[in-house]
């Protein structure tokens, strides 16, 4: 189906931006424990109705030092 090539790019590209960050040296966590590209990536791609949010913190010069995932509940 052509909405699950969609999906599947769309975890694709996180996976390639998030390594990106990690060869930067961001730290990555998700729901406060440290994860990985492939970890964050899988959580995305198996999710049924969670959703992830990003958050961003930064060091003193503005540089991004972590990028946080936490899972927001259910929301109907």
């Amino acid at each position: 189906m052509e909405s699950d090539i969609i999906e599947d790019e769309q975890y694709r590209n996180l996976f390639v931006e998030l390594s990106e960050y990690e060869r930067m040296g961001v730290r990555m966590k998700m729901n406060g424990h440290p994860a990985s590209p492939l970890q964050i990536a899988s959580a995305h791609a198996v999710k049924e109705e969670l959703s992830y949010m990003r958050d961003y913190v930064a060091d003193e010069n503005g540089k991004v030092k972590e990028v946080r995932f936490v899972k927001l509940s259910n929301i109907k």
